[in-house]
């Protein structure tokens, strides 16, 4: 490891409210853990009900304020544009700050979060004058047309794996559409979204239009969710704060909620398929981010013919991955986030080894060198995995694939479709009419044939069955920022 990996503290970070900086008004901080040392980066504010209070009450004031409600199109799109710029000015900064907090590759935090998180400002930028309305032919001597307006105050929830981009896609759709908005980012990673508020400023956003408060869950977050001044809740996370989040909308004000959750993802490969093409996909479809990726390819479905060639290959392309330093730009995996998430890592591999499946790589922490100070494990892959087995049915959220057979096309497609997700999915064949069959039969928002990982600002992004609802991205991602008015004209 390099030296670099004794990287000096940073500065605390303080809250984001009405255009300032802020401490909690608790006065109470959070420690913020560098993955790959485990020890103390920074420290920011420990936010609870009376800081969003704040937060709120500066977004609703902003979202109120004629001089953001009536600003010009083409000012709105230049604003947004202008944060993608700056965006990428500070592209190295803001990747390395990721890479500190996340413990991922910093030649992954670069291209992989800070690229597509300007990118997403400069596609609604293009938004902002585009969205119109609508003349509706109705009976009798009437006009009908539509207005589409902003939801209101905004509290968007984002997780801890792609804290940056999470960020990016909520707030720019936010923005485009004059919605006003209060983040809480996690709590392990909340650093690149406290630089996003102030980067929101210095391209002219007005005060208010972006607040951070940073803080835990059941404190900042519960609050933010219950708050009857919230209009919508924008969510990256878990399932089980989605449901406190849907029980906080039903007992505060009925606020909508958009809600981007976990994976399953199947991953399924055909004897006729580019293996060479798809070997590397299916690595990185589960390596990338260290496995701490709600779309990763969790589960690779192998055809019974090609399944012992395939599992080899990858095995050995697994074993000569390079896991260490995320500043080295040699490393190809870095940290997980914490030892908690570390532990629950373990606690799965060790499911799988009782439950029978073959442990064939990885299985353990990595402790070389001075990556015993750090969360680091090493590439895991389980074979002869049964579709009903825990490693098969749970999102594990870290560098652990689970190696599924299946014999026809028919089995396949119900092995992608058993489990509680539907989130993404991928086929791999060179037949074009079963890949557009599966594409209507696999359950999920998401089909990729003959690839996987394919991401555009354009192209949108979100679950079925239990990976929530609700669209990031793309024009869909745009209806649940506004609300539509039908508006009557007696002639």
């Amino acid at each position: 490891m390099e030296a670099t990996l004794q990287e000096r503290v940073l500065k605390p970070g303080r809250n984001w409210i009405d255009g300032k900086p802020a401490e909690s008004a608790s006065g109470k901080t959070i420690d913020v853990i560098n993955p790959a040392t485990g020890d103390v980066l920074s420290t920011v504010p420990r936010g609870e009900a009376a800081d969003v209070d704040r937060a709120v009450a500066a977004a609703r004031r902003a979202f109120e304020n004629q001089a953001w409600r009536d600003l010009k199109p083409s000012a709105r799109s230049k604003m947004l544009w202008r944060i993608g710029e700056l965006i990428e000015k500070n592209l190295d900064e803001l990747a390395r700050l990721e890479s500190l907090n996340a413990g991922k590759p910093l030649k992954s935090a670069k291209n992989g979060d800070m690229r597509p998180a300007a990118d997403i400002f400069y596609y609604y930028a293009g938004w902002v004058r585009a969205m119109h309305s609508e003349v509706i032919p109705v009976d009798g001597p009437f006009l009908n047309y539509t207005l589409r307006e902003p939801v209101g105050v905004v509290g968007m929830i984002t997780a801890w794996n792609y804290p940056m981009l999470l960020a990016a896609w909520k707030v720019a759709p936010a923005l485009a559409t004059g919605c006003t908005c209060v983040i809480k980012p996690s709590e392990m990673t909340p650093l690149t979204t406290l630089r996003l508020a102030q980067i929101c400023q210095e391209a002219g956003v007005p005060d208010g239009v972006v607040n951070v408060v940073t803080g835990y869950g059941p404190e900042a977050g519960d609050a933010l969710a219950r708050h009857m001044d919230v209009d919508k809740i924008a969510f990256t996370g878990s399932i089980r704060s989605a449901r406190a989040l849907m029980k906080a909308s039903g007992e505060s004000n009925l606020k909508r909620l958009s809600l981007e959750l976990g994976g399953k993802s199947p991953n399924v490969i055909f004897p006729d398929a580019d293996l060479d093409a798809a070997l590397p996909a299916a690595f990185w479809a589960i390596y990338a981010n260290k496995g701490e990726v709600c779309s990763a390819g969790s589960r690779l479905l192998l055809h019974e013919d090609v399944y012992d060639e395939f599992v080899g290959r990858l095995v050995d392309k697994a074993r000569k991955m390079r896991v260490g330093n995320p500043l080295d730009p040699q490393t190809e995996m870095g940290a997980q986030i914490s030892q908690t998430q570390l532990d629950r890592i373990l606690g799965y591999v060790e499911s799988g080894k009782q439950q029978g499946a073959q442990l064939l790589c990885g299985g353990e922490r990595d402790v070389e060198g001075e990556k015993s100070r750090g969360f680091f494990m090493k590439p895991t892959v389980f074979g002869d995995v049964k579709p009903d087995m825990k490693i098969a049915q749970e999102e594990i959220f870290g560098p652990v694939l689970s190696v599924l057979k299946f014999k026809d096309e028919e089995e396949a497609v119900a092995i992608s479709n058993g489990t509680i997700y539907g989130l993404v999915s991928a086929v791999w064949t060179r037949d074009v009419q079963r890949a557009h069959r599966l594409a209507r039969q696999i359950k999920a928002g998401v089909v990729w044939i003959n690839t996987y990982n394919g991401f555009d600002s354009a192209a949108p992004f979100g679950g079925y069955k239990q990976s929530g609802f609700g669209r990031e991205m793309g024009m869909h991602a745009l209806e649940s920022y506004t609300q539509v008015k039908s508006v009557w004209v007696a002639l």
